[in-house]
């Protein structure tokens, strides 16, 4: 024999040797066994183990150790039946005990039932029965299970799935996640207990003493209490509610920023604000919101609405203020105004116009930045104006002007003739039907009146100085008037006035400013780009626990066992028939139009969740 038969067969023999090992590896090990006996018409070929009383019947394979009292091994097979108080364990890592366990040590494959926990360093799973794949390191359950994790919480669902080496769990159906702090209730809801990490997807609700969040996808730090919703988001505080495309919360200061098409209804005081960017601070009773900012307030059967750069709400609900500021706006069917900002107290009913502080009077942006109203057909400006309504009726009911009160109502004839008055303050009264009824002017007033019969023919232009003077109006005209103190003035037939005298110093006609519709608030507004929000990505089914390679392992397991043929493999008798759960097509079902109302239905409707 030469030197290169003699490699070759030491090779050989090392390989067997090996191979044999590996094997022998593989082979499930009796370490403890009090008492061995047969019983071939029970268990056919099978070894029937028995703790005694110094210790239960210890069972090892690949770095997995299971103790029970009773087992009974079919090492043809390498399957393990274990019943009374089992107990597994896998490295440091894995520890589950039961009732009773099943375990092929050919598939990988453990099947648990009995008041079957799971527990590892980050969690700990309970359910009546429980699967467990050594192959693939991941554990499930299908018919309800409870995970606890100390700091996340209690967490039960329907469906669910551990991957142990992520480490992840992914629940599905009728999902609930309690602790101190909050309750989230969802039908798809993947967890990672390492950080507390939640994903929603579906119909989802997150329940804290002080508000609900609900949601369609949406992720939620449990540790941190902090998370955003996306679809159809919407976090009801004890008086307001919030609605977006994305909302952004902290539930440990009651915090809230929203982004894109964003709704915040004040359900107390029945007004709404809206816009593409809000902050909101439930401890602080404050709302921050702009990017085409709009604030709604229901009065009597009308709305009023105010826009503005950005509005700021704040103050407890019997005392809401609302501040527009920068280019505010604000519009109702009979009244709309304009000014630099506008400020709103709901408690003493006051609406301020203001203007700008930092120009001068004399300034040319200024006057045409000063606060206007306009009512029917009467303009009226000032460098200060205040609406006053009715707090019990929210009717408005006068307003006053400071400073530099003018009011204008165009003639209602002719092309270029202006009815004009002006004086140091304005007080004006509404009637019922809120139009303008009574004005006074009051110090240094000034005025012009196109005077007519009651055929409507022009008498004259009356132009006039005066201490104050008092008006009546019907239907945005002069019904009559009244001088008191009256330093001058005179009634010029048209003809025969001056032409530079038509209008009095400080006239100035901003009809074309005059909003006319809600639209209109927002002409003089740049382009809006709203920012595309990416968010999470789309839920993706579970893949199914009992796969390809599972059914394989099992077949492998059958084909190679030692015993009658015809027998199904015990591998394989607890895998749910048909072979493989329809998981995903499930899943798509949860997530069906049809399913996600039935979803809402059972969470309750908006309203309810901010009970």
């Amino acid at each position: 024999m030469n030197k290169l038969q003699v490699l070759f067969i030491t090779l050989v023999v090392g390989f067997v040797s090996i191979v044999a090992n590996a094997q022998e590896k593989k082979k499930i090990k009796i370490e403890y066994a009090g008492k061995l006996a047969y019983d071939e018409e029970k268990y056919p070929g099978a070894k029937v183990l028995i703790r005694d009383d110094a210790q239960q019947v210890h069972i090892e394979h690949e770095g997995a150790n299971l103790w029970c009292d009773k087992a009974i091994h079919y090492s043809a097979e390498k399957f393990i039946e274990a019943y009374g108080n089992v107990k597994m364990i896998q490295g440091d890592t894995i520890n589950m005990t039961s009732k009773y366990v099943e375990y092929s040590g050919a598939s990988g494959l453990a099947f648990a039932s009995g008041d079957v926990v799971l527990k590892d360093p980050n969690s700990t799973i309970s359910s009546d029965t429980l699967y467990f794949d050594r192959v693939k390191q991941q554990a499930f359950y299908k018919s309800g299970g409870t995970v606890v994790k100390d700091s996340s919480g209690t967490i039960t669902s329907k469906i669910g799935r551990y991957y142990m080496d992520i480490p992840k769990y992914q629940f599905v159906e009728d999902v609930v996640l309690v602790n101190k702090e909050s309750t989230i209730n969802s039908n798809f809801f993947d967890f990672y207990p390492d950080t507390g990490h939640a994903f929603l997807f579906g119909p989802s609700t997150i329940t804290t003493e002080t508000s609900v969040t609900y949601c369609e996808k949406g992720f939620y730090d449990t540790e941190n209490k902090v998370g955003y919703a996306l679809k159809k988001a919407r976090i009801d505080y004890d008086n307001r509610i919030i609605e977006g495309d994305s909302l952004y919360f902290d539930n440990n200061i009651s915090f809230a920023s929203a982004s894109n098409n964003i709704k915040v209804t004040d359900t107390i005081n029945n007004s709404i604000i809206k816009g593409h960017y809000a902050e909101v601070f439930k401890e602080k009773d404050s709302v921050f919101i702009t990017k085409r900012a709009l604030a709604i307030t229901q009065q009597e059967n009308d709305s009023i609405y105010m826009h503005a750069d950005k509005i700021m709400v704040t103050g407890k609900p019997e005392n809401r203020i609302i501040r527009a500021y920068y280019n505010a706006k604000i519009f109702k069917t009979d009244l709309s105004g304009k000014a630099d900002s506008i400020h709103s107290n709901q408690k003493t009913g006051i609406t301020e116009l203001i203007n700008i502080d930092r120009f001068s009077s004399s300034d040319k942006f200024s006057t045409v930045r000063k606060p206007i109203l306009w009512n029917i057909a009467n303009q009226m400006t000032g460098d200060t104006i205040h609406l006053i309504s009715n707090t019990e009726t929210e009717k408005i009911d006068s307003l006053r002007v400071f400073n530099n009160a003018f009011i204008i109502s165009k003639d209602t004839i002719s092309e270029d003739g202006y009815n004009q008055i002006y004086g140091m303050r304005l007080i004006g009264l509404f009637n019922e039907e809120n139009e303008l009824r009574q004005v006074d002017i009051i110090k240094n007033a000034e005025s012009i009146f196109y005077t007519r019969n009651d055929k409507q023919e022009l008498i004259g232009i009356d132009k006039a100085k005066s201490g104050s003077i008092s008006m009546l109006f019907a239907e945005g005209d002069i019904e009559e008037y009244n001088r008191i103190n009256q330093v001058d003035g005179k009634l010029y037939p048209e003809s025969q006035y001056p032409e530079k005298e038509k209008i009095l110093k400080g006239f100035d006609w901003r009809e074309d400013e005059r909003p006319l519709s809600v639209e209109d608030l927002f002409k003089d507004d740049p382009p809006l780009v709203l920012p595309v929000i990416k968010g999470l990505e789309d839920y993706v089914p579970q893949d199914e626990f009992f796969d390809e390679d599972m059914l394989k392992r099992i077949k492998d397991a059958d084909n190679r066992a030692k015993n009658n043929k015809k027998e199904p493999s015990k591998a394989a008798r607890h895998i749910p028939k048909p072979a493989t759960p329809k998981s995903v097509k499930k899943e798509k079902k949860l997530l069906s139009p049809k399913m996600i109302k039935k979803s809402k239905e059972k969470l309750g409707t908006p309203s309810d969740l901010s009970r």
